[in-house]
């Protein structure tokens, strides 16, 4: 008589909703899909068009090249800036050698930029609050000449900063950033200079700030936390940092799947899982059915909000 198999081992997994792909990714992952079916292959990239490994290998297999500098690009072919914006100087460039572009910036970020240049306009010294080298402060920081911008990472730097004057200085912010470190280096500048001019509506965008709230509502339940996102991603490692600070047991960013080592779950009972917003649904998927191979699964989705938001594609694409 052939023995029953042992029972497998009850795992909770709690599903963060929303996760996944925003508004601006997929806008800037339409508009590479589009260029190619238009123009056909190579289509340029300017950087990578978002930070996710798998999305940027799967628009490689369609026929786009990335690249890091417009100088890598011929003239006569389709090129598309990243997501995360880039310098004023880059268009003019491309203008300049007459090249077809297409700019895949977020509307998001858009919005820092033309912050960042009122500001600049009325003789405001600005602080951007953000991450050194990351593609979106090189962007904004390129919005204006050299030395209009200072960057502040912490809040360190914050009680550091000396503007040349103290009753002239606004403040924007990386789009992708932890809400209350962010809120921390605020506090600070808004103690420092009291008349220091803020974005109109807060600049971290809408999808990271409810992806932050939707791990926070499962990470005191999670034994093991889970984020389905690239190391060269802000707003994915920032959902670790949220989702450790909020209670989670332990936390680890992961490329999919394959990443994902089950002795950290241990004698783990619940798990929580969420991705970063350039992570598409398909690797939190995988996960899933990785974690069901292994144990009894029981999946809850815990929704923090709904999200409504889209963006319209470059007309030049929509015809």
């Amino acid at each position: 008589m052939t023995a029953s198999p042992a029972p497998r081992r009850p795992l909770k997994v709690l599903l963060a909703a929303p996760r996944g792909f925003c508004a601006g990714v997929d806008r800037a992952i339409q508009i590479v899909e589009r260029a190619l079916e238009k123009y056909g292959a190579p289509v340029y990239v300017r950087h990578e068009i978002v930070h996710n490994r798998h999305v940027v290998d799967r628009l490689k297999s369609m026929g786009a090249v990335f690249v890091e500098e417009l100088d890598e690009c011929p003239a006569d072919r389709p090129v598309v800036f990243s997501a995360h914006g880039v310098p004023k100087s880059v268009p003019t460039e491309a203008r300049a050698r007459q090249m077809l572009y297409l700019d895949a910036t977020c509307p998001l970020v858009s919005k820092v930029h033309v912050e960042a240049q009122r500001h600049h306009d009325a003789g405001r010294e600005i602080v951007l609050i953000g991450h050194a080298g990351h593609p979106e402060v090189i962007g904004t920081m390129g919005q204006l000449p050299e030395g209009a911008v200072a960057l502040v990472e912490t809040v360190e730097d914050a009680r550091a900063f000396t503007p040349r004057d103290p009753a002239n200085v606004a403040f924007v912010t990386q789009t992708t950033l932890s809400v209350e470190d962010t809120s921390e280096i605020v506090a600070v500048l808004r103690a420092r200079f009291p008349a220091i001019a803020a974005p109109h509506k807060e600049d971290i965008c809408y999808a990271t700030t409810n992806r932050q709230e939707a791990v926070k509502t499962i990470a005191s339940r999670s034994d093991v936390l889970l984020v389905l996102g690239s190391s060269n991603s802000s707003n994915s490692l920032r959902l670790v940092e949220v989702g450790k600070r909020a209670g989670a047991a332990s936390a680890h960013l992961i490329d999919d799947a394959g990443s994902l080592d089950l002795a950290w779950l241990g004698a783990a009972r619940t798990v929580g899982v969420t991705a970063g917003a350039s992570a598409p649904e398909v690797l939190v998927q995988g996960v899933i059915d990785k974690l069901a191979a292994a144990f009894d699964v029981e999946v809850e989705e815990v929704s923090a909000r709904e999200e409504t938001v889209s963006f319209k594609l470059p007309r030049v694409l929509v015809a």
